[in-house]
């Protein structure tokens, strides 16, 4: 491979030409002036990055697709996690800083995941209750992910769903909760039909739910904007809606309260 002009090439191929050695002309000056004012660091520990990588491990991320979202060399990160067995070498102890900002910098998102990644479910179930609490059929969903219905209502049952799935879902939430499904086909008896089979089995709407938590598995939707409370327990009544967990929570909490008071 043939490395392009800078400080690299300068350094480990001795190209001597003026794009590399203005380069090495400034890394000079960047590193004096970093020496003068003690802020020079050229190495970094290892050890955090090397936490990180596998932490995103864990998330289902493979070194190539880390690497890709870095980006980065994936034998780099081959080496901080096992060294360079070839060389006899064990697990890097220090990392250029930039290496370690870049790959601390990534998350594990749907669009750094691999597209066949297998993911918890609890999202992805979530947006498309949300979207039939609020009138959506579930043929017209299927129809819009170019899904089968039957293999739409399999995936809402799976105990995990890849990510090529949960990113389409996500998207099509995006798009359509705040569409009218009579403006996009589904009949009125369609769309009644709809809301009744999410209400008989308590699947929330997109209004309760936030979208930094949809994903959380422990997280609850907030039917009432005041759920969490012992004023929620009695808005779930309002709104004929059975309390959530965490309003019962609420509400028995404060009736031990006043027991013991008394």
């Amino acid at each position: 491979m043939t490395r392009d002009h800078g400080y690299a090439r300068y350094r480990l191929d001795g190209c001597r030409c003026y794009v590399c050695g203005f380069a090495r002309s400034l890394y000079d000056e960047n590193r004096d002036r970093a020496l003068a004012y003690g802020t020079w660091q050229p190495w970094v520990d290892a050890e955090p990055l090397r936490v990180h990588i596998r932490y995103l491990q864990s998330c289902e991320m493979g070194l190539r697709a880390i690497a890709a979202a870095a980006p980065c060399d994936r034998k780099r990160l081959q080496a901080v996690l096992h060294g360079r067995p070839e060389r006899g070498t064990g697990p890097q102890e220090k990392v250029r800083p930039a290496l370690a900002a870049s790959v601390l910098a990534v998350e594990p998102t749907l669009e750094n995941l691999a597209p066949s990644t297998l993911l918890n479910p609890v999202g992805t179930r979530r947006r498309a209750h949300a979207l039939v609490a609020v009138g959506w059929p579930q043929q017209h969903l299927a129809l819009h992910l170019g899904m089968d219905p039957g293999n739409f209502g399999r995936m809402l049952s799976s105990e995990h769903v890849i990510v090529r799935r949960a990113f389409a879902v996500r998207s099509m939430y995006d798009e359509l909760w705040r569409a009218d499904p009579a403006a996009h086909g589904a009949t009125l008896g369609g769309i009644n039909r709809a809301r009744a089979y999410a209400a008989d089995r308590g699947w929330a709407p997109p209004a309760a739910w936030d979208d930094d938590t949809i994903d959380e598995p422990t997280a609850y939707p907030d039917w009432t904007g005041k759920c969490g409370t012992p004023e929620g327990f009695w808005a779930h009544r309002y709104i004929a809606v059975p309390a959530c967990p965490p309003c019962r929570a609420a509400f028995n909490a404060q009736g031990r309260k006043r027991r013991t008071a008394s």
